[in-house]
């Protein structure tokens, strides 16, 4: 970036003020900032194991404070922000600023933020916490592969509003892609969309999905009597550990700016029955000195992309683990929801677990196609877009542990220690894997696909059983495994769906509220 550079009305502030990309900002660069915009506090954002962004307020009172700030981070109490994981005699670590996450705050104009890593007492990024682990995971597949992995995120919710005026009712099921006046969430979507965009330059689109309930019927009075709308913000390929960061900045912004309208923002898996709940899909990438690898010149899926696809599947049922970690997860991952029951993979069919979208290989210049007046080609320097496309993730999901077993797929997929659970290589799996059509339109096909678990109890057993998948070359500690496990196992539903059949229509739909409802906020 130069001062003859296009400047955009989302670009990233701190970058036009420094005029530079934010991959180039030093401390130096920030003192300047905070010093010219009076700046009256930084805050450190890092991430517990809840999911959620914790902060610290540092109040900015003189050079020396801030400068030392920057330079060696603060510290934090480990045991208290990973409760229930570490032991009080390790509960001391540096949080560390990462300089090219700066941004100016928009819920705090006086305050300049930061995403943080932890360091260990030597300096060394601590072990159990979710960014070191995804840290190792991706260092790990770049030194096999010599490869980068990317990663887009799909974040679903739902907003629930109480608007004054609800003419232009839409439909069950006919929300997506929905605009004034039937959609009554634009003004607060475009709100969210300009804060993410600013702060990650990550946004790729924002629209309305399928979902729409109105009203709402709850317990919880937060909730109770509101028109609820499926909204969903994708993002753009980041590698894999800065995607990550940029989707918990995303649900933190998202909620915030909801709080601020007095409306609620919620990623529950599921809100209602037989409406459509909120997964949190992962678009996937694999780069080489920064172009896009994933279709071979014949037009093809590229031999990486389809190793990929098979790590991804002898990963997918102890994926649960961190992307379904509450109950009403296993509410959305049932036939016929465009949500996977069965491991398989597809070209642009959502009803398998990973899905090859359209990523205009073998086409070119379509906007001339509709625009004779147009005379100039798009120049694609990147290697195209193709992705492929993992879908049972959903809002529940701890973001960079589920980017982190994905890396550990890939990473198996590309010369990792096949010794563990080796039945086939991961192109070989691939393709035994591969399916057409409607998955539950053909009952033969079902019974031959493997299935994702059913419960978080059943989840907990399968990652137990392959957590040596994780814990090679030391990526997940066993105190990360054993404590994800016991999350799941505390949920005590593996007996849900039946204990629910059992019961009589009405009785049965109030119980399904309450197990879909008490994870609001989860992660």
């Amino acid at each position: 970036m130069t001062m003859n550079s296009p400047r955009y009305a989302l670009a990233n502030p701190l970058s036009l003020v420094l005029d530079k990309p934010a991959a180039d900002f030093t401390r130096a660069d920030l003192l300047k900032v905070v010093e010219a915009r009076q700046i009256e506090r930084v805050t450190f954002h890092y991430l517990a194991i809840d999911g959620k962004l914790k902060e610290l307020t540092i109040p900015v009172t003189d050079r020396y404070h801030l400068d030392a700030v920057l330079a060696e981070g603060e510290r934090a109490d480990g045991s208290s922000l990973f409760k229930g994981m570490v032991d009080m005699g390790l509960s001391d670590l540096y949080i560390v600023p990462v300089y090219r996450s700066a941004f100016f705050n928009p819920f705090d104009e006086g305050s300049l933020d930061f995403v943080c890593r932890y360091l260990a007492q030597d300096g060394s990024p601590a072990s159990f916490t979710y960014d070191g682990i995804l840290a190792r995971a991706a260092a790990l597949f770049r030194k096999v592969s010599g490869l980068e992995l990317q990663a887009m995120g799909e974040l679903e919710f739902y907003l629930l509003t109480t608007p004054a005026d609800r003419s232009y009712p839409v439909e069950d099921h006919r929300g997506y892609h929905g605009s004034a006046p039937f959609a009554k969430s634009g003004p607060i979507l475009h709100e969210m969309v300009r804060h993410i965009a600013s702060v990650t330059g990550a946004v790729k689109y924002a629209h309305c999905e399928n979902g729409v309930i109105d009203p709402v019927r709850s317990d919880l009075a937060e909730i109770n009597g509101r028109l609820a709308e499926q909204l969903e913000i994708e993002f753009v390929p980041r590698p894999v550990e800065e995607a990550a960061d940029d989707l918990v900045l995303g649900r933190w912004i998202i909620r915030n700016t909801a709080f601020r309208h007095g409306a609620v923002a919620t990623f529950t898996p599921k809100l209602e029955e037989g409406i459509a709940g909120s997964g949190l899909h992962f678009h996937l990438a694999l780069a080489k000195d920064g172009r896009n690898i994933m279709r071979a010149p014949d037009g093809r899926l590229s031999t990486e992309a389809r190793k990929l696809v098979g790590g991804l599947c002898q990963y997918a049922d102890s994926l649960t683990a961190f992307g379904n970690t509450v109950s009403s997860a296993y509410l959305r991952l049932v036939p016929n929801q465009e949500a996977p029951t069965r491991i398989c993979w597809s070209d642009l069919n959502r009803s398998a677990l990973i899905r090859v979208p359209l990523g205009w290989s073998g086409v070119a210049g379509l906007a001339r196609r509709v625009n004779p007046a147009e005379s100039q080609d798009f120049v694609d320097d990147r290697g195209g877009r193709q992705t492929v496309e993992i879908r049972s993730p959903d809002g529940s999901a701890l973001i960079h542990l589920t980017l982190a077993g994905i890396a550990m797929a890939a990473n198996w997929a590309f010369g990792g220690d096949r010794s563990l659970f080796r039945d086939s290589g991961p192109l070989e799996l691939a393709e035994s894997l591969y399916v057409k059509g409607n998955i539950f339109a053909d009952t033969e096909l079902l019974k031959r696909l493997p299935v994702l678990p059913a419960s978080c109890v059943e989840s907990s057993r399968v990652l137990l059983a392959k957590r040596g998948l994780y814990e090679r070359d030391g990526i997940f500690p066993p105190s990360v495994i054993d404590y994800a496990a016991r999350r799941l196992e505390a949920e005590d539903d593996e007996f849900m769906n039946k204990r629910l059949s059992d019961l009589p229509a009405h009785d049965r739909l109030h119980e399904i509220r309450k197990i879909m409802h008490k994870d609001l906020h989860k992660h």
